[in-house]
């Protein structure tokens, strides 16, 4: 629990604001600054993430639904289950360790394999699977083709992380 987080409670909360865990949405009760009570909230960071200003800071809306639904602060980081850094329905948040929440991680914006946990190894001429998984990068093979070294890399995310793995898709990559 950070600093900023401690001082709000689950009851000023509900004073301020309604949240509807089937659609993920708060909703002013009262009337703040420049919102109206039954406004929804929706101003979204530059990460993505719904982001609600209550008495001069700024919390995660889906930090928020933990102390909403639960009465306390989440003391994990809390992972959006589909990805969808918006879609704060309580059932696609959950609560995650460091790891667990970077194994559901899209693909980064640099990846030139178009797959996850895979890379064309120049020197091999082949595609190249490796995963990090309990702060340990580890090694799972060279392959010809690309789908088998997808394939390497899922069943080892779904061996380390479980419910957290993202699987691949079906590659299709021109090498």
């Amino acid at each position: 629990m950070t600093a900023s987080n401690s001082e709000l409670t689950q009851a000023r909360l509900r004073d301020l604001l309604t949240y509807d865990p089937q659609t993920g949405i708060f909703t002013w009760r009262v009337d703040r600054g420049t919102a109206k009570a039954g406004q929804a909230v929706s101003c979204v960071s530059g990460a993505g993430y719904v982001q609600i200003r209550i008495d001069g800071k700024r919390h995660s809306a889906h930090r928020l639904a933990f102390l909403w639904m639960t009465g306390n602060w989440p003391d994990k980081q809390v992972d959006h289950i589909n990805r969808d850094r918006v879609d704060n329905r309580w059932g696609n948040l959950r609560l995650a360790n460091s790891s667990q929440n970077l194994a559901n991680r899209p693909l980064n914006r640099n990846n030139t394999s178009g797959v996850k946990g895979v890379c064309w190894d120049r020197r091999d001429e082949k595609w190249s699977a490796r995963i990090r998984a309990n702060g340990k990068r580890r090694f799972l093979g060279c392959f010809s083709d690309i789908n088998d070294a997808a394939a390497a890399y899922d069943a080892a995310a779904k061996q380390h992380f479980g419910d957290f793995a993202n699987p691949v898709k079906e590659a299709s990559h021109g090498r």
